[in-house]
């Protein structure tokens, strides 16, 4: 089974994060919310309070298959300025595993340098940011193991991407069907 991490930084974008989590579920895809902060209750950048499965420092990422990096202000920020987050980031690409951002969060990928040359989409105020990239203005992008969404209004298709890469096109129409995506 196929296992994914997605980061809750204070200040992360809800749709983003919980669009993941919930489509991934239904498709049968293990799925950790995982905080990094100090406690695993986050608030979110409109003031939704989440409640994380785990805290960074206690998760084994092992035998994880992707990272997701959601975006939102100042959620961004504060997953860029985590060491270990960072450092696990360039560890899963190095590996082959996969990472996927929305919205403002390929930042993240880009300040680490992981952006040059890559075709990948993010939120339009923060496009001059990615530094190398070649944007596609897209609502989703992939790039080998880089998966970037636009924003909050594509979050659906975003993790319908998600489901597509790590359990096939057949089982992402099933959700999408599921949930009447149009």
């Amino acid at each position: 089974m196929k296992k994914v991490g997605v980061f809750l930084a204070e200040g992360f974008e809800e749709i983003e994060a919980l669009t993941v989590v919930d489509l991934l579920r239904r498709a049968e895809i293990y799925v950790d919310i995982i905080s990094v902060e100090a406690q695993e209750a986050v608030r979110g950048s409109h003031g939704i309070c989440v409640q994380a499965d785990t805290l960074f420092e206690e998760t084994d990422f092992s035998e994880y298959h992707m990272l997701v990096l959601p975006g939102g202000m100042p959620g961004t920020t504060n997953l860029q300025e985590h060491r270990g987050v960072c450092t696990l980031v360039k560890r899963f690409l190095a590996e082959g595993k996969y990472v996927a951002a929305i919205c403002a969060a390929p930042v993240i990928l880009s300040g680490l340098g992981l952006l040059r040359g890559k075709r990948v989409t993010c939120y339009p105020l923060v496009e001059q940011q990615l530094q190398g990239a070649v944007l596609t203005g897209g609502r989703t992008a992939v790039d080998g193991q880089i998966i970037t969404g636009r924003s909050a209004g594509g979050a659906v298709e975003f993790a319908l991407k998600i489901i597509e890469i790590l359990a096939g096109e057949e089982k992402a129409g099933e959700i999408a069907e599921g949930i009447v995506y149009e």
